[in-house]
């Protein structure tokens, strides 16, 4: 949700109406996680996915209907289904899609959403899945600001104390979820209203220290990966936004020291590349106690062994020093800042997912995750309960088409 939240405040912005499709659901070897969305303004245009080029041009036909009847669906694609490869879903999972036309009532709560997330901000959204206020929408921010409704202030209230931020821990303490998409979970209210809740955390930060062509393809990566990147450097002549554009913060400082005043958490992934011993020994001192889910640091194998051997003389102890990851990156042969780059980030996704790093011709795990948020046979009686576009044997061939 988080990658499509601009072009949607830019709708909002132009009074455009436009319906919004949100993965709910997932089982199996699922293309895309839940929190996921696809757009679809009442001019045609789209805007985001939710499998991957899947079932687009199916869940494309409900949007378009959403937008025209001003009603809401939740429907099903599968495997199970008859005409599964009529709609492209191959991949062996299923996906459960909530689709909702927005009008101009709702603007308000997708502006304010989409300038939560543009300022780091924390935010939970509570959406009614069915029934009569089905599409109704009520946003609350970390700054306990409020906006929009469900319908009834009870609703309102009984919704808000469910309203809290969602943040598993995944492996290696880092958040098993995608940086770049929104965390979904459903609450049912004792009047047996279904609310679907979508928590927007602040972006995980990504702290680069040592101000070197290296730390500008990294900091290039990270924003567009979805972090808040930070590149710190005691040397002011090298540490300047102008060498670092992408960065959200360029600081001038000896790095042990900002550091040690920053906030940490286990999403928080750090990297030193300064590979320079009176920048490195400090700054990794204080690095290797905090909770960040990844630090690693830059230098040959050599430079590697002689760090340890500082670390250990300045008291780090063998646990600590286990989480270094040293050499920094994953083992792709790549040699220039840009490929180093790539070579970082694979290694902080592996971590963050519990991923091998190997080759995937090389493996036999799913491709796709295994993160089973919906039962299979709740998805069978969903999909038993519903009819959507392609059950005909012309609405299946104009999918085809569309999907080859």
């Amino acid at each position: 949700m988080r990658d499509i939240l601009e072009t949607l405040d830019r709708w909002c912005a132009t009074g455009t109406r436009f319906a919004v499709a949100s993965v709910i659901g997932t089982w199996s070897s699922s293309p895309k996680q839940q929190g996921a969305a696809m757009a679809v303004s009442e001019g045609g245009e789209v805007v985001g996915s939710v499998s991957g080029g899947c079932v687009e041009a199916a869940v494309y036909e409900l949007a378009r209907q959403a937008l025209e009847t001003g009603e809401t669906f939740t429907e099903a694609f599968g495997v199970t289904d008859d005409d599964a490869f009529a709609v492209g879903l191959t991949c062996g999972g299923a996906l459960e899609i909530f689709v909702r036309p927005v009008a101009e009532g709702q603007f308000a709560q997708w502006s304010a959403l989409a300038a939560a997330v543009r300022e780091g901000r924390a935010a939970t959204t509570a959406t009614v899945l069915s029934g009569a206020s089905a599409g109704a929408c009520l946003l609350v921010r970390d700054d306990a600001k409020v906006t929009g409704s469900l319908g009834e202030r009870d609703l309102d209230a009984q919704a808000l104390a469910r309203m809290r931020p969602l943040s598993p821990s995944g492996p290696h303490g880092l958040t098993a979820t995608a940086v770049l998409d929104n965390e979904v979970t459903r609450e049912s209210l004792p009047d047996g209203t279904s609310l679907l809740l979508e928590s927007f955390t602040e972006p995980p930060r990504l702290l680069i220290f040592g101000a070197i062509d290296y730390a500008g393809a990294l900091a290039h990566l990270g924003t567009f990966l979805g972090y808040r990147v930070t590149v710190c450097d005691a040397r002011p002549v090298f540490a300047t936004p102008a060498r670092f554009p992408d960065a959200h913060e360029v600081v001038v400082d000896w790095p042990h020291r900002w550091l040690g005043g920053a906030r940490v958490d286990e999403r928080t992934v750090i990297c030193v590349l300064t590979h320079d011993p009176k920048f490195d020994i400090p700054l990794l001192e204080v690095a290797l106690r905090t909770d960040a889910g990844y630090v690693g640091a830059m230098g040959s194998r050599r430079t590697h062994e002689d760090r340890l051997r500082r670390l250990r003389e300045a008291g780090v102890d063998e646990m600590a020093l286990a989480r270094l990851r040293s050499p920094i990156g994953l083992d792709l042969g790549g040699r220039t800042p840009e490929e180093t780059a790539v070579s970082i980030a694979a290694e902080v996704i592996a971590l963050r997912e519990g991923g091998t790093g190997r080759s995937l011709t090389e493996t036999l795990t799913p491709i796709h995750p295994l993160r089973v948020s919906a039962s299979l046979n709740a998805y069978q009686r969903l999909r038993a309960a519903r009819q959507r576009p392609g059950d005909s044997a012309r609405d299946r061939e104009e999918i085809r088409s569309a999907n080859p």
